[in-house]
């Protein structure tokens, strides 16, 4: 199984591609409801209108070789964070911000700590 990609709901379209493409994402479809971004790497987000975004506790983690100089790119095209690049008790470097919506999102750096943390159920550590 492979994640194919993810779809967060949004109330204004064009605000939305505007943040997301001020992000680093690269716009490749779009109508009036819905447009899709084509990551660095290759793997695909996706944007959709809702008349009412509801609040959610679901969190949005992109991944980075180095979060800190990540972050410094994204503040430096104009994106603003809530919590700079912060290490977590779980093994991963952290930094948060929301886009136009308040959908919450999250760059990570976790290395193998991703897969394999130290009390990975099955106690594999590759």
């Amino acid at each position: 199984m492979k994640l194919n990609q993810v779809t967060v709901s949004v109330t204004d379209i064009p605000r939305a591609i505007a943040f997301y493409e001020q992000l680093g994402m690269y716009l490749i479809v779009k109508d009036d409801h819905y447009a899709r971004f084509e990551l660095p790497d290759g793997d695909t987000f996706s944007i959709h209108v809702a008349d009412d975004v509801p609040a959610s506790g679901t969190m949005v983690y992109f991944e980075f070789d180095d979060v800190d100089k990540a972050v410094r790119d994204a503040e430096a095209r104009g994106i603003t964070f809530t919590m700079q690049p912060t290490d977590q008790s779980w093994l991963w470097r952290e930094a948060y911000l929301s886009d136009p919506d308040g959908n919450q999102l999250c760059f990570l750096q976790a290395s193998r700590n991703r897969r394999f943390p130290p009390w990975r159920v099955d106690g594999r550590t590759s």
